[in-house]
């Protein structure tokens, strides 16, 4: 994890070795089925959220209690950070009243800058850079449901945005096939497809970019999509439905991979866009699954986090 001064944060999932991910996944499956850990007992865990969420708000203030700690919410009106005052600032202030921050913003500089002048930890539960609690709630579903990740083909169909950064990185981290097929214009970010690369290097997974859903999808064991359009990009919407024609996943296309393949989506879904109606329901559908265990992954990344001191 990302260190400042001795403090541990989770602003990406190139902050963990390939050895975190796996050690991580490990504790997120024993957190799954055994008693949480009273780690967070007589602490509190602020969630600074400028942007709202069902499942990232929810799991974070579940898991938080679990592990015997308080969660404080902080909408964007309230704290207004860069706003009512330098995001430097809040990260002094929260610091001295709370044991750890989550935070869902727009910017990665914003968790950055929180990070440099924390004297807590911060977790980036959703940035327009990455999202790191979700990668690693769907390698824990596709480990669950196939047995392993090694060797695993993962396919993601659509935009190159967080979602995809994360999952790229994480799935590669652990010797897990990506391939991406996203149209001109929206492919994943030179340095996200650098890191992917790094690591798939070392670890034997083979990392394919392309602008054919069909050639990504060919034989996966997982197929993967996300919004066209997320949220803060509401202006680029019918740019966006346009240039993602034909990435639309369906029960066409998951018949091209292969057999018991997974169908994966991070929700919210938009039905009629990068899905076809009933695909949350195929019979290959993992995604309340997914949603899940992304309980199961933010308790063990606060177990991690605070188990050295427990």
């Amino acid at each position: 994890m990302t260190m400042t001064t001795g403090i541990r944060h989770l602003l990406s999932v190139a902050d963990l070795s390939p050895a975190e991910v796996e050690a991580m996944l490990r504790r997120a499956a024993e957190l799954k089925v055994a008693p949480a850990p009273q780690v967070l007992s007589g602490r509190t865990v602020a969630l600074v959220f400028e942007k709202p969420s069902l499942r990232t708000r929810v799991s974070f203030d579940v898991a938080i209690h679990q592990l015997g700690g308080h969660a404080l919410y902080l909408g964007r009106d309230e704290v207004g950070m860069g706003v009512r005052e330098p995001v430097s600032d809040t990260a002094r202030i929260l610091s001295r009243y709370v044991d750890a921050i989550v935070v869902r913003t727009f910017a990665q500089a914003t968790l950055e800058t929180l990070a440099r002048y924390s004297s807590v930890p911060v977790i980036n539960a959703l940035s327009d850079a990455e999202h790191p609690c979700q990668a690693l709630a769907d390698l824990l579903t596709i480990q669950e449901h196939k047995g392993r990740i090694n060797g695993v083909n993962v396919a993601y169909i659509g935009d190159g945005n967080n979602c995809a950064v994360s999952l790229g990185i994480a799935a590669a981290s652990i010797g897990a096939h990506f391939s991406i097929a996203s149209p001109a214009g929206y492919e994943l970010p030179d340095a996200a497809v650098e890191e992917t690369r790094r690591r798939g290097a070392l670890t034997g997974a083979q990392v394919t970019l392309t602008d054919s859903p069909q050639q990504a999808v060919a034989g996966a064991d997982v197929v993967y999509t996300d919004v066209w359009t997320s949220m803060g990009q509401e202006a680029e919407s019918e740019l966006r439905r346009q240039a993602f024609r034909g990435f639309r996943v369906d029960a066409d296309l998951m018949a091209l991979a292969g057999d018991g393949a997974l169908f994966m989506h991070p929700l919210p879904a938009h039905p009629g866009e990068e899905i076809a109606e009933g695909m949350l329901e195929h019979p290959q559908s993992v995604v309340f699954v997914q949603a899940e265990n992304r309980l199961h992954v933010q308790r063990a990344i606060l177990a991690e986090l605070f188990a050295a001191e427990a």
